[in-house]
């Protein structure tokens, strides 16, 4: 499920009840967004490519105004690095080459991938573990919670961490830290 906690006030719309809730604050967005996944046996691979493309040309639109942060289930591993088992998932759902080529047209577009700016190379970094065969137990995960910021915001960004201990789901939080935005010198 979405949510979306904020002390800050900001203009909330939902977009697609099901997938998306987009906050808008004084100095960027948040969409906050569920992904859907291609299925088994890739069934719903046409839609999710159809849903990827519609999605960036919104969070795009987005960015034109103010820098935008997406946050939240991406249901893609992107790299080799952001999975336990890279050659045994190469045509699974959430690890084919057209959703990773999807995630890479959004890194080509303006939008980075926090998590991996702070952290390039670390690995057995997941946020996503089956509750079959005790995969959380050993670390046999995915990484596929993401934020996906505008390259403009990444000067703000302080931290951007899994918090893979905190248990009560397959899935853990993930938590991005910004600065307080540079005061314009020119004010």
């Amino acid at each position: 499920s979405l949510s979306l906690y904020s002390h800050k006030s900001h203009i909330c719309r939902v977009t697609d009840p099901t997938r998306v809730i987009t906050a808008e604050y004084e100095q960027f967005y948040v969409v906050n967004v569920y992904v859907p996944n291609s299925g088994q046996k890739l069934v719903r691979l046409d839609y999710r490519r159809t849903w990827n493309d519609a999605f960036l040309a919104y969070c795009k639109e987005l960015d034109e105004q103010k820098p935008t942060i997406i946050a939240g289930d991406l249901n893609v591993a992107h790299s080799e690095i952001d999975l336990a088992n890279p050659k045994n998932n190469r045509r699974n759902s959430g690890f084919t080459d057209e959703e990773r080529g999807d995630f890479t047209t959004w890194l080509e577009s303006g939008f980075v991938d926090s998590f991996r700016r702070f952290h390039p190379e670390t690995t057995g970094a997941y946020t996503f573990w089956t509750y079959m065969g005790g995969a959380r137990k050993r670390n046999i995960g995915w990484r596929i919670d993401y934020f996906v910021t505008s390259e403009r915001l990444m000067e703000n960004v302080v931290a951007s961490e899994i918090r893979e201990k905190v248990l009560g789901s397959d899935h853990c939080p993930i938590m991005l830290l910004l600065a307080e935005p540079k005061e314009d010198k020119e004010n």
